[in-house]
């Protein structure tokens, strides 16, 4: 007689979820922020000699990326094309986070053109736009800029960067990242100066400067429309960096009624080729350019339409509509 025995089993017991104390959470995220820093770190970064505006030599890692938070762009001084207007709008970035410069943020411009960037025209650049000492302008090795673009994702390998008039192709990418974190982001130039300093100077710092809100009477506040006209985006894009509308005189000069001052077939082709009209010698275009210290206004490749945008836009502000009252009960 065979007999079977059956044994009663029970369910495993499941044990319960361990959850991590506020104290190992933080030594959790400690051990994240090292790993992610030694990754973008002394090992990353080639420790290459700059020398910046004044002739000061630095190494890159050890004097300026060691335990900082930073922005870093490529220039050079002689560009035609979008280098000012780029540093014309990180100007304005600057002007935003300026009490803090030196302390806890830096600010780099590299010449992606060191044969001819002396610290001599770096120098005279930087007065140009009327920037003071805490923001660095750098020179270097042109082997060694190029290496630093490298681990930055900013060159570009098949890109051919000699163009005519002794212009250069580069990537006009701006990089801001906090080394001891290791967090990095590539932004735009074309972004608005408010949030690129946000971003600089808030986000890498993981807000330990709370900014202070203060509140104000929605009267005070620009009208905004619910879209924007071709032209209104192009001018906030592209112009409203180095010039306003009945603003006064910026970078460059006030546009109000610049339709009237200006004949169209000359004002079409300075937007569309001011580098060119320069090397023209047109009186104007040289006028100009004395006037505003010699920046040069860039050449943006501006098409026929976006020109055409721009006329319309720029009549609309000398012309504006009137605005139509409300009748009453309507609301």
């Amino acid at each position: 007689k065979s007999t079977t025995s059956t044994q009663k089993t029970t369910p495993e017991t499941k044990a319960a979820p361990k959850f991590k104390s506020p104290a190992e959470i933080k030594k959790s995220l400690r051990e994240r922020r090292k790993m992610r820093s030694s990754r973008y770190g002394a090992k990353y970064f080639p420790n290459i000699e700059l020398t910046n505006q004044d002739g000061k030599k630095f190494k890159l890692f050890d004097d300026l990326l060691k335990d900082k938070v930073v922005s870093i762009n490529f220039i050079f001084t002689s560009c035609e094309n979008v280098c000012p207007l780029e540093t014309a709008r990180l100007k304005e970035v600057y002007e935003i986070v300026k009490p803090r410069l030196g302390k806890d943020l830096f600010m780099y411009s590299i010449t992606v053109d060191p044969a001819r960037d002396t610290p001599e025209k770096l120098k005279a650049y930087k007065k140009k736009f009327g920037i003071g000492d805490d923001w660095d302008f750098l020179t270097g090795n042109k082997k060694d800029i190029d290496e630093l673009r490298t681990k930055l994702g900013l060159y570009i390998k098949d890109l051919n960067e000699t163009l005519p008039n002794g212009q250069i192709d580069h990537n006009i990418s701006l990089v801001m990242g906090n080394t001891r974190t290791g967090k990095w982001m590539k932004r735009s130039p074309y972004e608005d100066a408010a949030v690129l300093a946000t971003m600089f100077g808030d986000w890498l710092t993981n807000w330990r400067n709370k900014p202070v809100i203060k509140s104000v009477d929605y009267k005070t506040a620009d009208n905004l429309a619910t879209t924007y006209s071709d032209g209104e985006f192009l001018f906030r894009t592209r112009c409203r960096t180095c010039h306003t509308i009945g603003g006064g005189d910026g970078v460059g000069p006030d546009l109000k009624g610049i339709m009237k001052k200006r004949e169209k077939k000359w004002l079409a082709r300075w937007i569309k080729e001011p580098n060119v009209m320069i090397r023209e010698k047109d009186p104007i275009a040289l006028a100009l350019y004395e006037k505003f210290n010699r920046i040069n206004m860039p050449n943006l490749r501006m098409s026929n339409a976006d020109v055409t945008n721009l006329f319309e836009y720029f009549e609309s502000q000398d012309n504006p509509k009137p605005k139509v009252k409300k009748r009453a009960g309507i609301k």
